[in-house]
């Protein structure tokens, strides 16, 4: 992909780069690829995972999910997943692979048309929203060679169905932005000053957009820098981690720590360390 498209995807990233808990195995290839310029609107961007275990293996990974809808490809079933408000593993053997399109958070709702909050944990067969046309699209997905053509089948369909961006769903990406990026918003009301909107309102406007609370999004987006950096363990101790994400409050930290991870932070990092597997679903 050219540079500066790539350049121009980080700059008005609305996902966070991080989510695969523990340290990366190498039994399985994560590759992401931007989306082009005029499905960037509403999509964040394509990604693929592949794999190639030897006969009698299994291994898994554990995802620490964003506030996002995607669409994915996996044994021959395209469905439509929507934010998970928990981790969760994926066991594979043998070889194989998914293929996924990451919906900007609220970027979902003008292919859906109804509240987001309606797929937040849930997965549904994209038979129910498209119809014939998802079995159109698994048979063209199937029969892709590579990345390439994978991302080309799923553009052209998306195109095929493209309901416009209305002024509201740039708003929510506005704001999830600077919830991403921003560290001087630390709590909801720094939004609600920053965007001139009332608590009650950005949380309706998220409910029927994202699927999740604003405050579920901010908290998210911190946990999984400080997973990430923990599993470095270049980023100093985790109560400077803690810092530096906004929590003033350590003991606060750990506890939304603690319930997304499933371990302590000091007990993440040192499986980290001695590369065991660190989390569970």
């Amino acid at each position: 992909m050219p540079t500066d498209r790539l350049g121009q995807t980080r700059q008005l990233a609305t996902t966070s780069e991080y989510g695969v808990l523990g340290v990366r195995d190498l039994d399985f290839t994560l590759t992401r690829v931007p989306v082009s310029p005029d499905l960037a609107p509403l999509v964040e961007r394509h990604w693929l995972v592949s794999w190639a275990l030897p006969p009698g293996r299994r291994a898994s990974v554990t995802l620490l999910p964003h506030p996002c809808v995607n669409l994915v490809f996996d044994r021959g079933r395209p469905a439509v997943s929507g934010v998970g408000s928990a981790r969760f593993s994926y066991a594979y053997e043998g070889v194989g692979r998914v293929f996924g399109v990451k919906f900007r958070p609220g970027g979902f709702l003008p292919f859906l048309g109804a509240p987001v909050a309606e797929l937040t944990d849930q997965v549904r067969p994209l038979s129910a929203l498209w119809g014939a046309g998802a079995e159109v699209l698994a048979g063209e997905l199937a029969a892709a060679r590579d990345l390439g053509d994978l991302v080309a089948v799923a553009e052209r369909h998306l195109r095929a169905r493209w309901p416009g961006v209305a002024p509201e769903t740039a708003e929510v990406g506005r704001i999830v932005r600077a919830l991403l990026h921003d560290r001087d918003i630390t709590r909801v009301a720094d939004v609600c000053d920053r965007f001139g909107i009332s608590p009650r309102s950005l949380q309706r406007l998220f409910h029927r957009h994202v699927g999740v609370s604003p405050k579920w999004v901010l908290r998210r987006y911190r946990l999984h820098e400080a997973a990430a950096r923990l599993a470095e363990g270049t980023a100093g101790t985790w109560t400077e981690v803690a810092v530096e994400l906004g929590y003033f409050d350590q003991s606060h930290f750990i506890r939304d720590f603690t319930r997304a991870i499933g371990l302590t932070p000091v007990a993440y990092a040192e499986a980290c360390r001695s590369r065991q597997a660190p989390v569970s679903a």
